[in-house]
C-alpha cells in the first residue's frame, strides 16, 4: 500500500520557527510522531508568535522550510505520512 502524504501549509505569511526560543529543541524532527494539534512551528508576524498546529496523526517526513525562513501563506511547510 502507497504512502499517504498530507502537506502542512502556512496559514500565514511570516517568518517559521522550528522551535519555541534559540535554546529551546525543536518541537519535532524529521521522522519524529505528531499528533492532531501538535505544534509542529511557530510563524512571526511583528513580533507576534502563531502555532502551526498538525491536523493529521502520523511521522514527518520532510521540512520543506528551513528554521527561519521567510513563507507566505499557503507555502507548504512540512510533509506528514498520514497513519
Amino acid at each position: 500500500m502507497a504512502e499517504e502524504f498530507k502537506s502542512v501549509v502556512s496559514p500565514l505569511p511570516g517568518v517559521f520557527y522550528r522551535r519555541p526560543s534559540a535554546d529551546a529543541a525543536e518541537y519535532v524532527q524529521e521522522g519524529g510522531r505528531v499528533e492532531v494539534g501538535d505544534t509542529i512551528g511557530l510563524i512571526e508576524i511583528m513580533k507576534n508568535f502563531y502555532e502551526v498546529k498538525s491536523d493529521v496523526a502520523g511521522t514527518i517526513d520532510s521540512f520543506i522550510v528551513v528554521n527561519e525562513e521567510l513563507i507566505d501563506i499557503g507555502q507548504e511547510i512540512a510533509r506528514i505520512v498520514v497513519e
